[in-house]
């Protein structure tokens, strides 16, 4: 019976190094080696039509599968004037926005700003925000560091075949790691 229990304890042992070593493997998994993203593609999901918050077109630029979901980037094609997010909350993640070309009009807390090309903003985790295109058309830059579940989000809101109820929608979103906490933003 001791031997035994000698045994199962020196397996239990043995195996503690390969069982912390399985949660660094993804650690060595991420992408080692440069690449490039052509303009007007998309990496892995090509072009991610989105339905529900609006009608734009991301397209992943790098992926948080190759990062070890330390960032994500991805570009934006705006085609949904006066429409953006309703107000939410990433409680994990950080976000940056560049305008390429086009105009927006952020809310970040209780602070409101106009942005136009070349402009920039930091949008803090667990701080409420939402964006308007106010231009008819734009393009912008958006970083998600780390990456959270954003792409997964993005990639559900294409695959959607009507227009989300406000439910669904706050579903999506808490399944995503984000909270919806306000309407969407109107132009002033």
């Amino acid at each position: 019976m001791k031997r035994n229990n000698f045994i199962t304890a020196m397996l239990a042992f043995a195996a503690m190094p390969l069982t912390s070593f399985s949660t660094g493997v993804k650690r060595f998994m991420r992408v080692n080696k440069g690449f490039k993203i052509s303009a007007g593609e998309g990496r892995i999901h090509g072009h991610i039509k989105l339905k529900g918050v609006n009608s734009n077109i991301m397209d992943v630029k790098v992926s948080g599968s190759d990062t070890d979901g330390d960032l994500a980037i991805f570009e934006q094609t705006s085609l949904s004037q006066g429409r953006g997010t309703p107000l939410h909350v990433h409680p994990l993640q950080d976000e940056i926005f560049y305008v390429l070309d086009g105009a927006y009009y952020f809310q970040v807390g209780e602070d409101k700003f106009h942005l136009s090309t070349g402009d920039s903003v930091f949008l803090p985790r667990n701080v409420p925000h939402a964006w308007t295109q106010v231009s008819e058309k734009g393009k912008m830059t958006v970083i998600f560091q780390p990456a959270g579940k954003l792409e997964d989000f993005f990639v559900t809101m294409q695959a959607l075949d009507h227009e989300p109820t406000k439910q669904e929608l706050a579903k999506i979103f808490n399944d995503h790691d984000m909270q919806l906490v306000g309407p969407p933003l109107k132009l002033e």
